[in-house]
């Protein structure tokens, strides 16, 4: 199929010259270093609203309610390690938790509220979105979607903003339940990186990996995505950089999950054809890459 005749199926978006991730891709969970263990539990349990999955001396998996709640952050703790930059560093600029619905963010407006933070907030027009930081400097978006058919596009990009967020609506939405914590169906929706360069992040994630482009007028900034959502991954050039240190809290890796292994496997030839590494893990279930500011990826099956 040209890529002409794959980009004609949406009135937005431009699909990658070769290799193109499925539809069905989207980010699985993300590796954090932390300087404290107990400290980034509490901020993520009492504030964020996610839960202890599993655990160790130093490393801890938290997810969102339900049954089956599998891993969407953990943490790494590695004593001593620095707070993120105030102008941050190449890496992780936030990773950003999905809620189910509009009424869900409403809810945790009003923990926030309850709590006495302050905190960021953006309506995207595709999106509403609260930011957030951990203990450690690291940043978090935590947002609900709007309905797909409400997006606007124009001259083959979606029309993304950052307008002043409707505080009071959203709140209005929440109805009379209170936040009890994330609930089941929180995802992992995007992931958003500081880069060095927009072209150079364009020809690792869109040419090599496969990613659609969806977003590329946004100043310094490139959003990309698979299967036309507005973004599964943002990358700016708002930091002076350098690259996150081993002595900084930073995002270790973050995992992107395609359906099936042929499709992890595919994606890693398409990286390989470019001139990236990637490394199959000894049980064949995933291959790694590292784009070229240091960002560890995981491609893996859908499980």
């Amino acid at each position: 199929m040209s890529e002409e005749s794959i980009v004609d199926v949406r009135p937005y978006g431009i699909a990658p010259p070769g290799f193109k991730l499925p539809d069905a891709t989207h980010v699985g969970a993300v590796h954090l270093q932390v300087s404290d263990l107990e400290r980034s539990i509490a901020y993520y349990e009492q504030v964020i609203g996610l839960r202890v999955l599993q655990r160790s001396a130093d490393t801890a998996a938290l997810g969102a309610g339900g049954e089956s709640a599998r891993p969407l952050v953990w943490l790494h703790a590695k004593p001593g390690v620095r707070a993120v930059p105030r102008r941050g560093a190449y890496g992780l600029y936030h990773f950003a938790l999905l809620l189910p619905d509009r009424a869900a963010l409403g809810r945790f407006v009003g923990h926030l509220l309850r709590l006495g933070l302050r905190v960021g907030s953006a309506d995207h027009l595709v999106s509403e979105a609260l930011y957030l930081t951990d203990p450690d400097g690291l940043g978090i978006e935590v947002y609900a979607d709007r309905p797909r058919h409400t997006w606007q596009h124009r001259d083959r990009q979606l029309v993304m903003a950052t307008d002043p967020l409707n505080v009071n609506d959203l709140i209005a939405a929440a109805g009379v339940r209170d936040w009890d914590g994330a609930p089941a169906g929180t995802t992992m929706g995007h992931m958003h990186l500081h880069v060095g360069d927009l072209q150079q992040a364009e020809a690792f994630y869109h040419a090599a990996l496969g990613f659609d482009k969806i977003v590329w007028a946004y100043p310094g900034a490139l959003f990309l995505s698979a299967g036309g959502y507005h973004h599964h991954l943002g990358t700016n050039t708002w930091s002076p950089g350098p690259a996150a240190s081993d002595d900084q809290a930073r995002l270790l890796e973050w995992d992107l999950i395609v359906p099936t292994d042929q499709d992890a496997a595919d994606a890693a030839r398409s990286l390989q054809a470019a001139g990236y590494a990637t490394e199959q893990s000894r049980d064949s279930d995933s291959w790694t890459t590292i784009d070229p500011w240091g960002t560890r990826l995981r491609l893996m099956r859908e499980s």
